[in-house]
């Protein structure tokens, strides 16, 4: 735990796809490929990878022109490569940012991520391929990316960090050691004398439901021979009047 950090500082496939970093078997075929996979960086790309952004979730009709436009506010621009097919040259939806100075990248990368461009929310992170030791891409299994629906998410990177694993004290040996028997019986106990304490409520409150039958029956019939006699007082009236 002390070395526990939301962003991976090494790259680990295993790690990667655990919420919280702490996994120790693969919950899926893909880990098993990108822990398997013997990845190199592709060495025709060029630039300083430590001045370069990557930013991902385009908008497929974003240009390099518009990209030039919206990225160079945080300072001088070396060179953008948006990535496109090989065979139909359409954008792949991510490109590559390179500046001339840090601060400018470090500015670009603070205020830019979440930015939208083209009505597309967009997601900038610092370039991991060249950097990020032990790196597998998406493609091999790797990655920090990943969607719900797949069942394939990965962790520990800028959109979605580790969480901080929950750390429960050891119980083990209060629930299941010596003092376990006693606990359980002094429960057991408690459950009887508890049951005992109902049954003997619901007898007395049989014993007192008759008499309250009996009281509600008296004071049905008292409340009837008040009526008849008030009513026979009545006509000895009437007759009276008449």
């Amino acid at each position: 735990m002390a070395d526990w950090a939301p962003i991976a500082k090494e790259y680990d496939p295993l790690k990667a796809g655990s919420i919280d970093g702490t996994d120790e078997e693969p919950h899926d075929r893909a880990i098993w490929r990108a822990m398997l996979a013997r990845y190199v960086p592709n060495k025709g790309v060029t630039g300083d990878p430590h001045l370069t952004l990557f930013v991902a979730r385009l908008n497929l009709q974003t240009t390099e022109e518009k990209l030039k436009e919206v990225f160079s506010r945080y300072g001088d621009i070396r060179k953008i490569r948006l990535v496109r097919d090989l065979v139909t040259g359409f954008s792949k939806g991510y490109a590559f940012v390179e500046y001339k100075e840090e601060r400018a990248l470090l500015k670009a990368h603070r205020d830019a991520n979440r930015l939208v461009i083209d009505q597309h929310e967009i997601f900038v992170d610092f370039e991991l391929e060249r950097t990020l030791k032990g790196w597998i891409p998406r493609r091999l299994g790797g990655g920090f990316g990943g969607k719900k629906e797949s069942g394939q998410l990965r962790f520990g990177g800028r959109d979605r960090p580790f969480r901080k694993p929950i750390n429960l004290p050891n119980m083990k040996n209060d629930l299941y050691g010596e003092g376990s028997s006693e606990k359980r019986n002094w429960s057991r106990e408690g459950t009887r004398d508890w049951r005992t304490r109902d049954r003997d409520h619901e007898r007395s409150r049989d014993k007192r439901w008759p008499e309250r039958d009996r009281s509600w029956a008296w004071g049905d019939s008292d409340r009837e021979r008040d009526s008849k006699e008030e009513r026979s007082r009545g006509r000895e009236r009437k007759d009276r009047d008449r």
